[in-house]
């Protein structure tokens, strides 16, 4: 086949977005997918799992979501959705193609993948935030008896009736994976290594989310004296529980650090009635189980980490590693010097609206710089 212009390399919701609108500009683009259908890590999120941002703000360019869904899109739909949208705008990704390396040759991008190398003029990064699972390492985790798996295998709780459960980090996996272990009446503790910012999903009656977005506009000290505000009424002092609520508000927190709140949906709750307790970080594993930093040591016979992913960019585009944030995020959308010629999507989580409303917003922003707008 022949050289195509514009490469995007990643066929979830960022690279479909970009798609979609070249289609609708006329502009010929290849896409290739390391997995075998579009958003590959969306059919494996496990089963309970729905938006946390309300439809309206969450859906894909040209395409609104059907009106029959509900304000939270579960995973299921989001999937089909995304399945049908590829179909809508005839974007037809090459499966099976995981892109090893991208490296400038003269005037063209040239992309190692598993098959061969191709070329292109211009090449979009769609590849997520969460490509690389972090699986932190501990003193004696080999002589643990018990089972150990990293978030992205876990589906339901069902494997894990009768078994005393720890799930390690606190971000909104760990948080919601929790809840699901312990509404199915499972024995579990989350492992949690400092401060955690926690809001409701709904407050005062309607979508936190969209709170956030109609407040955008005042000044930032009183965005933040609102959220703080709003999380004391809602969420309250959860120190006696073994939780700690940093001092700096969940929206600086997500405007300074691209640290996302965690999202309560009933967490917090099962937290208070006892049914989910907390523990400090782990200091070693045990053979039965685990020594926190506390000193205490507690038996599990199974550990799921929720200790979150990296994107893993510069390994595969080590060219745009100046233009990255403390955790290897590319900060631009549209490349420049080193890496002119060059895109990325889907990497921002800084901004209030959601990924899915960001992917929207820039997927414009490229594809408009793509055809000359």
């Amino acid at each position: 086949m022949g050289s195509p212009s514009i490469i995007i390399v990643g066929a979830g919701p960022a690279g479909l977005a970009v798609g979609a609108r070249l289609r609708k500009m006329g502009i010929d683009f290849d896409m290739v997918e390391q997995g075998t259908s579009v958003a590959p890590s969306w059919h494996n999120h496990y089963e309970r799992l729905h938006l946390h941002t309300v439809k309206e703000y969450s859906s894909l360019p040209f395409m609104p979501f059907p009106s029959g869904y509900p304000t939270y899109v579960s995973r299921q739909q989001l999937t089909d959705y995304l399945i049908d949208y590829a179909s809508e705008f005839e974007i037809s990704p090459r499966f099976n193609t995981q892109v090893q390396s991208v490296e400038r040759a003269a005037d063209k991008w040239i992309l190692s993948t598993t098959g061969e190398k191709m070329s292109a003029d211009r090449v979009v990064l769609a590849t997520g935030i969460n490509r690389v699972p972090l699986t932190p390492s501990w003193p004696g985790l080999d002589s643990f008896t018990g089972t150990v798996v990293h978030s992205r295998d876990y589906r339901t709780a069902n494997p894990f009736e009768n078994k005393r459960c720890l799930v390690v980090g606190m971000g909104n996996t760990g948080a919601e994976i929790a809840l699901d272990l312990a509404e199915s009446g499972i024995a579990v503790a989350i492992s949690v290594r400092g401060p955690v910012n926690i809001v409701p999903r709904d407050a005062f009656g309607r979508p936190t989310q969209q709170t956030a977005i109609h407040l955008s506009g005042l000044p930032l000290w009183l965005q933040d004296a609102l959220a703080k505000l709003t999380q004391k009424l809602t969420i309250g002092n959860l120190s006696k529980f073994g939780l700690r609520t940093p001092s700096i508000a969940p929206t600086a927190q997500l405007r300074r650090f691209g640290k996302t709140p965690v999202i309560d949906l009933g967490t917090v709750k099962q937290i208070r009635e006892g049914n989910i307790v907390i523990r400090p970080e782990i200091k070693r594993f045990t053979q039965a189980g685990v020594e926190f930093a506390d000193g205490r040591v507690d038996d599990f016979d199974a550990v799921i980490i929720c200790t979150g992913y990296k994107s893993g960019v510069t390994d595969i585009f080590p060219a745009v590693a100046p233009y990255t944030d403390e955790y290897g995020n590319p900060t631009i959308v549209i490349g420049k010097e080193s890496v002119d010629g060059a895109y990325f999507i889907g990497f921002d989580n800084y901004r209030a609206g959601g990924v899915l409303g960001i992917i929207n917003t820039d997927s414009k922003i490229i594809a408009d710089h793509l055809g000359g707008v």
